[in-house]
């Protein structure tokens, strides 16, 4: 079950912050092709950061942490998962905390 480790932390991620976008209607998703093209070039930065690193032995993953599905340079694909969602779930977040402040403002 260790396996999970990494994926559960990105579920965990999911669950926290994409229920905003039903809930709160943030739009985020709805713009995905725009929340994409704001994420891809620090994704790529940080993937390439990773593959430096992970060649030159300065860090690795823990195999038992991950389901053992491997990229490039044996990047495990959580951490790919990791660049996608995680930046989402940020903007979601801060949709969601600029539209309560909104409506909290107006009821002011």
């Amino acid at each position: 079950m260790s396996h999970f480790g990494y994926l559960a932390m990105l579920l965990f991620t999911i669950v926290g912050s994409f229920w905003l976008e039903i809930y709160l209607k943030v739009g985020v998703l709805k713009r995905f092709k725009i929340a994409f093209i704001s994420i891809a070039p620090v994704a790529i930065l940080f993937i390439l950061w990773d593959f430096y690193a992970v060649t030159k032995g300065h860090w690795r993953f823990d195999s038992k942490q991950v389901i053992g599905i491997y990229g490039p340079k044996h990047i495990p694909i959580e951490e790919y998962l990791f660049f996608l969602i995680v930046p989402l779930a940020a903007l979601m977040t801060i949709e969601a905390v600029t539209a309560v402040k909104k409506n909290w403002n107006d009821e002011l």
